[in-house]
């Protein structure tokens, strides 16, 4: 008899049966990472964004510029955002690049608690390139175990709004 994962041969004479069997520790524990499964959901809503010049070591404003960012989140994510901002432009009018660090805290779909995102985009033409992350392992309270990336809308009027797909591993 021999034994390869959930099956085992027996061999009979010069006939080779298998029998496939899952043992009851091998199928509790298929359940137990099946529970813990996040569930992707999505939030949708509006932000406003201010944001204000911070002091930088390099004078030249094209070479990096700094600055802090206070947000307002509406919606789904009825929240603030405090963070800050580097920027640098390019030569050639709406190219340039970002990177950004936020702590978002209010309340997500009724869970309360805090996060951060991690902001890297770049626009060359006038076209975005963004991605916006959550940091991993950064949520608290309820929104402990979240993951998951933002999406930002920028209208032609200048209003912002956000598309968020998030999940909850707890």
């Amino acid at each position: 008899m021999r034994k390869w994962g959930g099956v085992v041969a027996v061999i009979f004479g010069a006939t080779l049966t298998a029998v496939v069997w899952v043992s009851a520790n091998q199928n509790a524990q298929e359940k137990k990472g099946a529970e813990k499964m996040p569930v992707s959901m999505a939030a949708k809503g509006a932000f406003d964004v201010k944001m204000a010049p911070v002091d930088t070591a390099h004078k030249d404003e094209k070479a990096i510029a700094r600055y802090s960012l206070d947000k307002v989140y509406q919606g789904d994510l009825e929240a603030t955002g405090t963070g800050e901002m580097l920027a640098s432009m390019g030569t050639v009018k709406g190219s340039g690049t970002y990177v950004a660090m936020e702590i978002v805290n209010g309340t997500l779909t009724g869970k309360k608690g805090t996060f951060a995102l991690g902001h890297i985009g770049t626009q060359q033409g006038g076209q975005q390139n963004l991605s916006i992350n959550v940091v991993p392992d950064s949520g608290t309270g309820e929104l402990a175990g979240i993951s998951g990336k933002m999406k930002i809308i920028i209208a032609a009027d200048g209003k912002h709004s956000y598309e968020f797909e998030y999940a909850i591993n707890k």
